[in-house]
């Protein structure tokens, strides 16, 4: 996992540190990375209540990757397959940012 997402990483895969300390702290630092603008601006408005599915499309960004509806859905399903023990899907994930 990359150094600089292990904030987002730590919360997708295991849950630590708590929603609303990631999306504060995620709006203190903004990561860059084009097209990443308007999930900040969302998560401005909703605060803890930023939906999962933001965290998880804006991991997707900040990999240089399309945050579309197929990558979300790809996403999740490894986050999910993670966080319910799957080593390969960890494995997965670690490598979203090798793989483009």
């Amino acid at each position: 996992m990359s150094v600089e997402f292990e904030l987002l990483d730590g919360y997708l895969l295991d849950g630590e540190p708590p929603k609303a300390e990631v999306v504060r702290r995620l709006l203190q630092t903004r990561p860059d990375a084009p097209g990443a603008a308007p999930f900040y601006e969302g998560m401005q408005r909703l605060g803890a209540r930023t939906p999962e599915l933001t965290l998880i499309a804006l991991r997707l960004v900040l990999a240089g990757r399309k945050a579309d509806d197929a990558g979300v859905v790809w996403l999740r399903g490894i986050v999910e397959r993670a966080r319910a023990g799957d080593a390969g899907a960890r494995d997965e994930y670690r490598a979203l940012d090798r793989e483009r």
